[in-house]
């Protein structure tokens, strides 16, 4: 047995790898290059009622995924707001209003400006003099802060307001 032969080298030098390996990203990338502008001008050409091309796992029904129906809800996350009023007294309000659930838009617009809303709210009511607040017209209130409400809302309008809890405790004097 010999155990000493010559191990055969490779005919390709560095060079060569690297002119190979070179030439296979640039089809590469040229091939997904292609594919993309062909994917857009398909896109472009395509009318947007046509049907879905390539269908992936189950079909679902995207009024499902998007919820664009005509689903109205009442968004109750203001919650219970306990506001200072100017006679020491404390006003104790929670505010509802109904909104489109499939406006998805509008529904993370209000989600975040929770609290730009809660401060709306406490500035209106801390605001009154002190002689009203005994009296407070709650239909007047509702129209103010809806307008201020819709004011600060840029994707969407709020129709009606509701207190669903409203109750003044005196405050001690």
């Amino acid at each position: 047995m010999n155990y000493h032969k010559p191990v055969k080298t490779s005919n390709l030098s560095k060079e060569r790898l690297y002119q190979i390996f070179f030439t296979l990203l640039v089809s590469i990338a040229g091939a997904l290059i292609i594919l993309l502008a062909v994917g857009t001008i398909f896109g472009l050409v395509r009318p947007s009622s046509a049907e879905p091309v390539l269908i992936f796992g189950n079909q679902v029904q995207t009024e499902q995924i998007f919820g664009q129906t005509d689903d109205t809800r009442v968004f109750s996350g203001l919650g219970r707001q306990r506001i200072p009023l100017a006679n020491s007294s404390i006003l104790i309000l929670s505010i509802t209003f109904p909104y489109a659930a499939g406006d998805i838009a509008f529904t993370e617009e209000i989600a975040v400006k929770i609290n730009d809303l809660r401060i709306i709210i406490s500035d209106y009511f801390s605001s009154l003099p002190a002689e009203n607040l005994a009296q407070i017209n709650e239909e007047a209130a509702k129209q103010e802060i809806l307008r201020r409400f819709n004011a600060n809302l840029r994707l969407g309008r709020i129709t009606a307001l509701y207190f669903s809890e409203m109750m003044i405790i005196d405050g001690v004097y």
